[in-house]
């Protein structure tokens, strides 16, 4: 068993500043330090993943990161091992892991490491993580592959979606978030079978043609700005929609903002894309 690379050097993360927010009671997770990172943590990767939490008490963000995967440990039922590596106390492991920034995962899989994240994600994102460290690990032959729970009404929206029937679909992810209002995944089913109702027997060259035409229409505008999205035209619909927004006020330039919020939603939060239309939406509007 040999050391993680760059073990024996030393760290510089002097850049986080000094200490903002201290959290009280036990650390969550298992404290991980230089002796048994070697001597207890990698071996005790060959019987469950671990992931480890490269955190501070200086980063608010990585703390309360740090609360939360403690918690979904709990949720998994401890398929997986949490630990927890304060960088302050052990710059020999945050720089053996390869630290940059924090708050910073990485899962140990049969004593491999594997870079996880590095930002604080929301927990439906981070759970997406862990389901496949649990599927890697699982094919390496630790541990048991996550059992994908499916909510009644997310079976009755799929299956009305495989039949062609958005409406059902949509009426049974309304169900679903009014009982679970925070459901991500139900909000972006939703959203993603609106998009279906609204471009469901539309030709996209001749809707973007008519748009092309019409720039001052904003029913056509939103109509192309769905069909480049359904063709995988990203940016160029969100390229539209902030035109519009600069160029109308009222309610049609509140109707085009929330219709433009809606195509985010179909995006990956982690796409920079959608990082780079948020901020334009935010200059237009202020």
């Amino acid at each position: 068993m040999s050391n993680p690379p760059n073990f024996a050097q030393a760290v510089d993360l002097s850049s986080l500043g000094k200490p903002k927010s201290i959290p009280t009671g036990p650390t969550p997770g298992i404290e991980v330090n230089a002796s048994n990172l070697t001597s207890e943590i990698l071996p005790l990767s060959k019987t469950k993943p671990v992931i480890l939490l490269c955190w501070s008490a200086r980063d608010p963000q990585s703390v309360a990161v740090l609360t939360l995967m403690a918690d979904l440990e709990k949720k998994y039922q401890a398929a997986w091992i949490l630990g927890h590596v304060d960088i302050d106390a052990q710059p020999q492991v945050a720089q053996a892991l390869q630290t940059q920034k924090i708050p910073y995962a990485v899962a140990l899989i049969a004593e491999q490491i594997i870079p996880l994240f590095e930002q604080p994600y929301p927990e439906e994102q981070i759970r997406l993580v862990l389901d496949k460290v649990l599927t890697l690990a699982s094919e390496q032959g630790i541990g048991e592959a996550p059992q994908e729970i499916i909510e009644p009404e997310e079976e009755e929206a799929l299956a009305a979606l495989e039949s062609g029937n958005f409406e059902i679909a949509e009426a049974a992810y309304k169900k679903l978030l009014a009982r679970k209002p925070s459901d991500n995944f139900a909000k972006l089913g939703l959203a993603q079978t609106q998009l279906l109702i609204r471009t469901n027997g539309l030709d996209a060259e001749v809707v973007l043609e008519e748009a092309s035409k019409n720039s001052a229409d904003i029913e056509i505008q939103l109509r192309a700005a769905d069909m480049e999205i359904v063709t995988g035209g990203v940016e160029r619909a969100f390229e539209r929609l902030l035109v519009v927004i600069k160029e109308s006020s009222g309610d049609d330039r509140t109707r085009v903002k929330n219709h433009l919020l809606s195509l985010f939603a179909l995006v990956d939060p982690a796409d920079p894309r959608l990082a780079a239309a948020r901020s334009a939406l935010a200059n237009a509007l202020f």
